[in-house]
């Protein structure tokens, strides 16, 4: 998928209303009972940016924004401000050759959990951890290196040589995102004020 590497202004997104989105179908019997069979095995997130307007400079940062991804056809990153930091969680574990490890969330209620793949850490708030020990992120043989747009750690050889280490991830990451419309609906009432409806943007696996 065609992708900016940028994020979508921060003042604006902070006020956006929605949250992480799940595809269910459900079959309701004559009985009275329901068939549930889930679709996703991951939430996409949704929300409108529309209600994070506030000014006319917020107005003219989202026009340029929207202009510059030509709609729905370049995805970019987002904030979500309501989920946006992943606490020190385990994973992976070392096993003498893998070096690479997808950063993952886990999300723990009850007996269940759900595990999110994290694809956009955020640049200088990843901090990774073997045998519980902080590593440092460069290039040398005990540090470790991230890519900010896959959101994969790669472990120096020292450290991908162990057996049985425990790999752990703590950060801030962003979701990746479109448009989920080709045009903006706003409606100047003045020069300074205008109403518009809806502006979706929506999560999007890259």
């Amino acid at each position: 998928m065609a992708f900016h590497d940028v994020r979508f202004p921060e003042k604006i997104a902070l006020g956006a209303t929605g949250g992480p989105l799940w595809s269910t179908n459900i079959v309701t019997t004559a009985g009275g009972h329901e068939r549930r069979n889930q679709n996703w095995a991951q939430a996409r997130g949704r929300w409108n940016v529309g209600s994070g307007l506030k000014t006319r400079d917020d107005l003219a940062a989202l026009i340029a924004f929207f202009r510059a991804r030509r709609g729905r056809a370049f995805a970019f990153r987002f904030k979500d401000w309501s989920d946006f930091q992943m606490p020190r969680q385990q994973i992976g574990t070392t096993d003498g050759t893998t070096a690479a490890f997808q950063i993952v969330r886990t999300y723990a209620s009850g007996p269940s959990s759900q595990t999110r793949t994290i694809q956009l850490p955020v640049s200088g708030t990843v901090r990774c951890w073997t045998d519980g020990i902080e590593r440092t992120e460069g290039t040398g043989a005990s540090q470790f290196q991230v890519n900010l747009t896959t959101g994969v750690i790669t472990l120096g050889t020292t450290l991908r040589s162990a057996v049985g280490h425990a790999v752990e991830a703590q950060c801030e990451f962003d979701v990746p995102v479109r448009f989920d419309a080709d045009e903006l609906g706003l409606t100047l009432e003045t020069f300074f004020q205008g109403q518009w409806s809806e502006i979706p943007v929506i999560e999007v696996r890259l």
